[in-house]
């Protein structure tokens, strides 16, 4: 194994991360893996290398390997627990670069409890086509484009090759750089690496730099991950999620961090959030920049300073550099006024999301408002039980202007894996029918998705939620102004319906499909597995 008696007189130290071919996000941490050793080295510990599952969102979209996606979040997360305690580790230096495995890793610091450095893969640069900036959206978009009739095969093809240039993590502020910034902004990153492109020489510095800070924590004994982890510094995670039109997938991932802090954390937690911090970056898919963009103007340590001058911040909370947030945040600089603004001249209030309530979803709905030129919609619903049927409805043109589509059956446990719809929604934008049909479901969206989207619907159907008891037909009314969502449907027909309800058979009976199935909880808790996870 290459250790000399000397070196089992060190500190050891897990590097772990799902290094791999599969996917550009990842393509490139173990290089980053050998400079975190690097850094390690240097302040007298020995890494050790360990990779874990991984699947990613981006490759596994608009098919049934979407299912697993969510699945390898708690997959990755016992991979660190079992490695790290199996194998004594002293402390940890998680990399991640996709969806899940960013989550996936601050939960399995958070079980751990060892001194802990996160550091983030980084996003791809975008690519050029027609002059402007490109990313993998618009070449989902580009294939709903195709299907109208308003963009030309070639030039599809044109677009798929340019989009993504580089390694790295889709550059919107799509679910990976949200919960790159969530982090940073729980303590755990070090300055920069949540905006900072993958393929900056200067990503290895940083990766040195996150050798160097786990052995001072380990040296100091703090702070440890649950340090770390606590209300304040988990509603300031919410507050950097809203001001920046994040990803709802971070309002599953929050609450499952908290969880294995264990701090009941939930939707409703996550809604007081939302509701009172400011949306202050212009990002994408709701606005105009990218993540390089962002790092051009400070990073999301300008962000932080402005919530933090403006009310929306806790300042006292904890972070791996030394200090508090406020310290962390001092000497940022100011707003540049286009990528981010001041709180007084803030896009909108109430951030970049909204947590809906209402007869349809009691526990509550989620929709990203970033962007969205209108917050009301009400419409006949056309159900479907899966997302298959709906994408081939969409294939076929028969989505029209009015309908609030609704796909249930894909929630954590009915799918099981809660599966991501860009493919329906890019599809339904890429015809032109963009913010004029809404769509609702129990399953979950990209951070790519845009429009009038209303996702993480719970209960879900599976458990006889009431969006299992929609009919085609039914009048369905979304208010992001007043956080409702109702089905036109008195209480006596809705308990009629449940009455006749009958569960659907299990898409799975083994494996490990029926395993998440059987033990996981509600999307309003974050969708985490436990002993507890259906009661």
């Amino acid at each position: 194994m290459g250790i000399g008696d000397a070196d089992l007189h060190k500190p050891f130290i897990a590097v772990m991360g799902p290094f791999g071919e599969l996917t550009p996000c990842n393509l490139h941490l173990s290089a980053l893996a050998d400079s975190v050793k690097n850094g390690i080295a240097e302040g007298g510990g020995l890494g050790r290398e360990s990779g874990m599952s991984m699947v990613a969102d981006s490759l596994s979209m608009n098919h049934q390997g979407m299912k697993f996606s969510l699945i390898s979040r708690e997959l990755m997360a016992d991979s660190i627990e079992a490695v790290v305690r199996g194998h004594s580790f002293d402390a940890l230096v998680g990399i991640a670069g996709c969806d899940k495995s960013i989550p996936a890793t601050l939960m399995g610091m958070a079980r751990c409890n060892v001194p802990s450095v996160f550091l983030y893969g980084g996003s791809a640069l975008p690519g050029r086509h027609a002059g402007k900036d490109v990313t993998i959206l618009d070449v989902y978009e580009g294939v709903g484009a195709v299907l109208a009739g308003t963009l030309a095969t070639q030039d599809l093809t044109e677009l798929e090759q340019c989009a993504v240039p580089t390694v790295g993590s889709c550059p919107g502020q799509f679910s990976a750089n949200t919960m790159a910034m969530v982090a940073e902004t729980l303590g755990f990153a070090i300055s920069g690496g949540a905006t900072m492109p993958a393929v900056f020489a200067e990503r290895h510095v940083l990766a040195r730099e996150s050798g160097h800070a786990v052995m001072r924590i380990l040296e100091s004994g703090a702070p440890l991950p649950r340090d770390l982890v606590t209300r304040k510094s988990l509603q300031n995670a919410c507050a950097v999620v809203a001001a920046t039109g994040g990803s709802t997938n971070a309002v599953l991932h929050i609450p499952a961090i908290a969880h294995e802090a264990g701090i009941r954390f939930d939707v409703d937690d996550v809604a007081a959030v939302l509701s009172k911090t400011p949306l202050l970056a212009d990002m994408k898919p709701g606005g105009r920049y990218l993540a390089k963009d962002l790092h051009a103007v400070g990073s999301v340590r300008v962000i932080l300073k402005q919530l933090l001058n403006s009310g929306h911040l806790h300042g006292d909370a904890l972070h791996v550099t030394g200090g508090t947030l406020e310290d962390y945040v001092s000497g940022a600089p100011d707003p540049d006024g286009a990528v981010v603004r001041t709180s007084a001249q803030a896009h909108a209030m109430g951030g970049g999301l909204v947590v809906l309530k209402g007869n349809l979803c009691q526990e509550g709905a989620l929709v990203k408002v970033a962007g969205l030129r209108e917050r009301t919609f009400t419409g006949r619903a056309r159900v479907f039980e899966n997302e298959e049927s709906c994408a081939r409805a969409v294939n076929l043109r028969e989505i029209q202007p009015g309908m609030v589509v609704v796909i249930r059956n894909e929630g954590p446990r009915g799918g099981p894996g809660m599966r991501e719809m860009l493919g329906v929604t890019a599809l339904i934008y890429g015809q032109g029918l963009g913010e004029r049909v809404a769509l609702v479901t129990d399953g979950r969206f990209s951070g790519a998705t845009r429009g009038m989207c209303v996702g993480h619907v719970s209960p879900e159907a599976a458990v006889g939620g009431p969006i299992g008891l929609l009919r085609n037909g039914d009048t369905v009314t979304i208010d992001a102004v007043k956080r409702t969502i109702h089905v036109d449907l008195s209480a006596a027909e809705l308990r009629r319906r449940r009455a006749a309800w009958k569960p659907r058979k299990p898409y799975a009976t083994a494996g490990v499909l029926a395993k998440y199935a059987f033990l996981v909880g509600s999307a309003s808790t974050g969708a985490v597995t436990a002993p507890h996870g259906n009661s």
